[in-house]
């Protein structure tokens, strides 16, 4: 079964306030007083028309970054930590990035985990970008993926749509 993510996480509030500054975001509550953000198309290319063009994923980044998109990450964070985070499965197998802004700069990472590693004795990218943002796991779940609801979609489109 496969799994795809693309997004922006923070806490409500402060996703709250900068979806307010991007018409097309969609603002998802998640668990922890936490919510998401998808990496829409339709967001990917406002973030673009606010400046700048795509960057290069370089090791480790990003394929769907942007100059506008880092503008206002460095913007927001200001505010409060918020997560980018990616990951992409097919049967069991792939890839994890993840990376923390804070204070108006990149706070943690970007942290990767390729299809043949295995985690760290850390956690994954995203449980370890989500406890920077102040997720923390609950009795009975595995990680801060599954405690914060991130196993709830499978792709970046289901979570628009529950937006």
């Amino acid at each position: 079964m496969a799994y795809e993510l693309q997004a922006l996480i923070g806490s409500l509030a402060l996703l709250t306030v900068a979806a307010a500054e991007v018409p097309v975001a969609r603002v998802v509550p998640l668990a922890q007083g936490l919510a998401l953000i998808p990496a829409t198309p339709a967001l990917l290319a406002a973030f673009q028309v606010d400046g700048g063009e795509r960057k290069s994923a370089g090791e480790g980044g990003f394929a769907w970054h942007s100059e506008g998109l880092e503008r206002r990450l460095a913007a927001w964070s200001k505010a409060g930590p918020i997560a980018c985070v990616e990951a992409a499965y097919w049967g069991g197998r792939g890839t994890q990035r993840a990376a923390v802004w804070a204070d108006g700069r990149v706070d943690l990472g970007p942290l990767v985990s390729g299809e043949e590693e295995s985690f760290p004795p850390e956690g994954s990218p995203i449980s370890q970008a989500l406890r920077r943002i102040g997720a923390r796991t609950e009795e009975g779940q595995v990680d801060e993926f599954a405690t914060v609801g991130l196993d709830a979609h499978r792709s970046t489109r289901d979570w628009e749509a529950a937006g």
